[in-house]
């Protein structure tokens, strides 16, 4: 039996990773974890009976112990619990599927007790990746890419020297504003921007798909991920979802991993990985696809996509600072305190307010993301 923790059961991806779970008779899930909903925890822990629940929210770490008092699952609560399902001795796998900085810590606290990653937390590379990608070398520990892009990246390469890559192209669908001018955007709604087109996804990170900053994180998550300077990395709007993305080589070959808009693959292939399983589900009929189309993204207009490689390329503890800008800005647009172009402008304004710290270590990150969380709300 395969034997995995997932931090964040609760979510998109937490969940259809419990799916791949349903479908696979040889994975045992041995931790689980969410913020406070502890309806849908109950309903996992009844179903996977895992040794271990960790809630971030003290109350309702005690309301869900009460409710499951009849099962053999432990309770555990805020970051101490949340350490504590990092680091079960038993498990192989942690998978990150948690939003936001908070899972930092229990990332780095699972490699350094040797387990390998499903990444599928943007947070914990775009912020640490200079203290990650190196302790996880150090560990000898996987670091498996669970968003589709990273996933397709990481098959096109499987095999390849990393010394023949020219260039990582990082496919977008657009978003559900793709084509749209910055003065249609002013007048956009919370319920227009949670109309994905192709994928179904969190609130938070189909926001971010329709600001393009969800691509920004991607770029700077890559450049640690794949050691890939942002010069040897390109953006490429496909809208129809179908190739999640491309690596050409030095002698102009370009391999692209193609398939349905379906979390359950990338996934799947982490937990797996290197080996490949049956998965149900639909397939491409390419005697149907009629096309297949490609258009360059619109910076100009979508900004999160050029801030976050100004934040890359200014380095430290810039992209602390984009991140966490971005996620309470979000929060705020999810709460419709503030209009779609604000989140842009929150973001924009407090990278300009910051003095870089260069190399900062995992207390000056954490201090940055809270000074900067104040600021925008002392600001907006």
């Amino acid at each position: 039996m395969k034997k995995i923790a997932i931090l964040g059961s609760t979510g998109s991806i937490g969940t259809q990773t419990l799916d791949v779970v349903r479908k696979n008779r040889d994975i045992e899930v041995l931790g689980i974890s969410a913020g406070k909903n502890i309806i849908k925890l109950e309903e996992q822990v009844r179903e996977f009976s895992p040794k271990l629940v960790a809630v971030w929210e003290e109350s309702a770490a005690k309301e869900l112990a009460a409710r499951i008092s009849d099962t053999c699952t432990k309770v555990v609560s805020g970051m101490k619990g949340l350490l504590e399902l990092a680091t079960m001795p038993e498990t192989e796998i942690l998978v990150t599927a948690i939003v936001g900085m908070i899972g930092i810590r229990p990332t780095i606290a699972a490699i350094r007790e040797g387990k390998d990653i499903a990444l599928a937390n943007k947070e914990t590379l775009v912020t640490a990746g200079h203290l990650i990608m190196p302790l996880a070398k150090e560990c000898g520990v996987k670091i498996l890419p669970v968003d589709s892009e990273h996933s397709a990246i990481f098959q096109a390469i499987h095999g390849e020297e990393k010394k023949e890559i020219q260039k990582l192209l990082i496919t977008a669908s657009g978003g559900p504003f793709r084509g749209k001018t910055k003065e249609e955007l002013k007048h956009v709604t919370l319920e227009d921007t949670l109309k994905h087109p192709n994928w179904v996804m969190g609130q938070k990170i189909t926001v971010d798909s329709a600001t393009l900053v969800n691509k920004g994180l991607e770029v700077m998550e890559a450049k640690w991920l794949f050691d890939v300077d942002l010069d040897h990395i390109q953006v490429v709007v496909q809208p129809q979802s179908i190739i999640h993305s491309m690596v050409e080589f030095r002698d102009g070959a370009v391999m692209a991993q193609l398939g349905t808009p379906d979390m359950r693959l990338p996934i799947q292939y982490a937990l797996y990985y290197p080996e490949r399983r049956y998965l149900d589900g639909e397939r491409l009929d390419f005697a149907k696809l009629s096309q297949i189309t490609f258009q360059e993204p619109d910076m100009d207009t979508f900004l999160g996509l050029p801030m976050a490689m100004e934040a890359s390329r200014k380095g430290g503890s810039m992209p602390t600072v984009f991140n966490a800008a971005n996620e309470l800005a979000v929060h705020k647009f999810l709460q419709k305190k503030i209009g779609f172009l604000d989140i842009y402008e929150i973001i924009g304004e407090s990278m300009e307010r910051h003095h870089v710290i260069e190399k900062p270590d995992l207390e000056e990150i954490l201090t940055v993301e809270q000074e900067t969380y104040q600021w925008i709300e002392s600001r907006w």
